[in-house]
């Protein structure tokens, strides 16, 4: 998963983009968003199948899940603030290292309580406990990778590459339910996806401290907090040409531009109309995301054979994914869907695909409905980011960014959990909390987003 991988995908045209940031620096961002999309959604595609054979009853393992989403939430900005100080690649390698210590020892708690040396309660616990490390450092890397790329990129082409961006994630939720029945190995069983993403992780982080160039400020920041990363200086003069163009570029654009005092908070009344959508319509997709796998080993009756079921929960999820890789990097930039077109239009089809997944019996049926679904979600996701992002200047890109992740965070606090619990109780109590989510999130959308041709203008 190196930069220089042939097994990476041909990313979409983005022109502007490829101006801004080379290719193969691009690639190593993008690496860092996949590997650790994929390790968790293969994690996901064997957690309902751990938690079937621990005996543990499903709102447990989706609670478990709980206090890492509550870290993610308070430390994103936390990191997305340090990132502003201590440059985009400190905060990238934090958070890949949170990823994979974190891995690991989820892998080894989960393994001594299906060997029965741990029981299966504390096996649990010790799960939440590892857990929560993603949650605490894991959150350092989106905020940095997404300011990374806004503060490089024209207001008017940041949509498409924060969709970019985005498309990582989408890609690894391809990857990691793909591979993860393949990581079911004879010593390890269903815990093998986590050691193995683990060590790939480690790869990962070993060649982004490598070859991503050091942003660290080698000076004193003049009063922005973007321009230390990228001023002049031994760092500077090191770099190829690609990448002292990029400098000057971003120099031009940044110089009147001034970090603000205090922290950007959600009430800010910039960036309240899209936290408000962006929370309501991600409690939404957590939902779907936390029944999806308990769903499809109830529908197809694979309670009593729960090893059976990574095949079918990581078939489900792979059609997710690779809807909503039609949305990011089909749609969006195809339709040029700006971040307020993005939000509806999206939050509509999921509706339309949660509706069909709550009516669905057989596999084939579920996989569309998933994928629908997924592909309502993959154009609203990229539409708030973008709305997000283009709300406040270039300098406050960092906090912009901590702003994003905790929301999606805080999204995971206790929406899986929720949905989990409603639909045990009945289909349609959870399902139907879902749709009445994306109703929400529609009229609240209609009425205050932001126009998109107000957006993208840039500011003078």
């Amino acid at each position: 998963m190196a930069e220089s991988d042939p097994s990476l995908p041909q990313m979409p045209p983005a022109p502007a983009l490829a101006q801004a940031i080379p290719r193969e620096r691009m690639a190593l961002l993008f690496t860092v968003m996949l590997v650790t999309a994929a390790g968790n959604t293969a994690m996901q595609s064997v957690m309902p199948s751990i938690g079937t054979a621990l005996g543990v009853a499903d709102v447990w393992i989706s609670l478990a899940y709980s206090w890492s989403a509550l870290l993610w939430v308070v430390c994103a900005p936390i990191w997305a603030d340090r990132s502003d100080q201590r440059g985009r690649k400190a905060m990238m390698a934090l958070g890949l290292s949170g990823f994979i210590v974190s891995m690991g020892l989820c892998g080894l708690a989960l393994w001594l309580g299906l060997t029965n040396a741990l029981p299966a309660v504390w096996a649990l616990i010790a799960f939440a406990a590892a857990r929560s490390l993603y949650g605490g450092f894991g959150s350092a890397a989106p905020p940095a990778v997404q300011a990374y790329v806004a503060s490089r990129t024209p207001r008017s082409q940041r949509t498409q590459a924060l969709s970019l961006i985005a498309s990582s994630f989408g890609l690894g939720t391809v990857i990691g339910p793909a591979l993860a029945p393949l990581m079911v190995l004879p010593f390890l069983g269903l815990t093998g996806p986590f050691i193995i993403f683990a060590l790939i992780g480690m790869v990962a982080l070993v060649t982004l401290r490598l070859r991503l160039p050091n942003d660290q400020p080698q000076f004193p920041a003049r009063g922005n907090a973007y321009d230390a990363p990228y001023a002049g200086g031994s760092t500077a003069g090191h770099r190829h040409d690609a990448a002292s163009t990029e400098t000057v570029a971003s120099q031009d654009e940044e110089d009147e531009e001034s970090l603000p005092e205090g922290k950007l908070r959600w009430t800010d009344t910039r960036l309240r109309p899209w936290v408000a959508v962006g929370l309501l319509g991600g409690h939404a997709q957590a939902m779907i995301l936390g029944i999806s796998g308990f769903l499809v080993l109830d529908r197809l009756g694979l309670r009593d054979t729960p090893a059976e079921g990574t095949g079918p929960v990581g078939l489900v999820l792979m059609s997710g994914a690779l809807a909503t890789l039609l949305a990011q990097w089909g749609l969006i930039p195809r339709l040029h869907l700006g971040p307020r077109a993005a939000s509806l239009w999206g939050i509509a089809v999921a509706g339309l695909g949660t509706a069909l997944l709550g009516a669905a019996q057989d596999l084939h049926t579920i996989a569309l409905g998933y994928a629908i679904a997924s592909l309502g979600f993959g154009l609203f996701r990229p539409g708030t980011t973008a709305g997000t992002s283009l709300a406040v200047s270039r300098a406050e890109q960092g906090r912009a960014g901590g702003v994003t992740a905790s929301v999606a965070g805080a999204s995971f606090i206790y929406a899986p959990a929720l949905g989990v619990f409603l639909y045990n109780r009945s289909d349609w109590l959870g399902f139907g909390l879902i749709l009445l989510l994306c109703l929400v999130v529609f009229l609240i959308g209609w009425r205050t987003l932001q126009a998109d041709e107000t957006l993208t203008q840039d500011r003078g």
